[in-house]
């Protein structure tokens, strides 16, 4: 199986743009790094203490790590629709109030990620004046992940509403489980 098909969700199709697709995989690939980084850090900060010589370093590697999967990881979760919204309601929901329901909740998704841009571009200036020990890199190499991950939700939430407005927000999704269950004849 190609890369592509194992990273790219081919759920809700409809509202994404096919040149975004290299961007989600390219996401992924970065999430997957960032986690087995930040595992792997975690490993060797536990051995290194346990023998009695502490990588120091290796905590402020740690979170690093932790901080910018956490959020490549928020945008790579809008654009795949695995974010935390109010689903429930508008599955439940068909036609205009649906799509009613649908523009609120992304509008509101895109007021929070204007609000990273803003303030964590304003976080990350002001953290040129704060710095980590013991490798004293700028406390500013840790917040430039907000703003990076407010453009990303931002340009993926404006990608949804576009092609939500233009094709709907409700597609019925192909069952899954029926595709992937052989039929099986009952016994006698």
């Amino acid at each position: 199986m190609r890369l592509r098909a194992k990273l790219l969700l081919e759920r809700q199709r409809h509202l994404k743009w096919r040149a975004l697709d290299p961007l989600e995989i390219a996401l992924m690939i970065l999430c997957g790094v960032l986690l087995f980084g930040f595992s792997a850090t975690v490993v060797f900060d536990i051995v290194t203490r346990e023998i009695g010589h502490p990588w120091l370093w290796l905590q402020e590697v740690t979170s690093t790590l932790f901080i910018y999967a956490i959020f490549v990881g928020a945008a790579v979760a809008t654009r795949r629709n695995d974010h935390l919204y109010l689903t429930a309601v508008a599955d439940a929901l068909h036609g205009r109030s649906r799509l009613v329901v649908e523009l609120i909740v992304r509008t509101a998704v895109l007021m929070v990620a204007a609000c990273l841009v803003y303030f964590g571009y304003l976080n990350y200036l002001r953290g040129f004046g704060s710095f980590r020990l013991p490798s004293m890199t700028p406390i500013a190499s840790l917040y430039a992940a907000i703003p990076l991950s407010g453009a990303l939700i931002f340009l993926f939430t404006v990608e949804q509403l576009v092609n939500g407005c233009r094709y709907g927000f409700d597609h019925p999704e192909p069952d899954a489980d029926a595709a992937a269950m052989p039929k099986v004849e009952p016994w006698r």
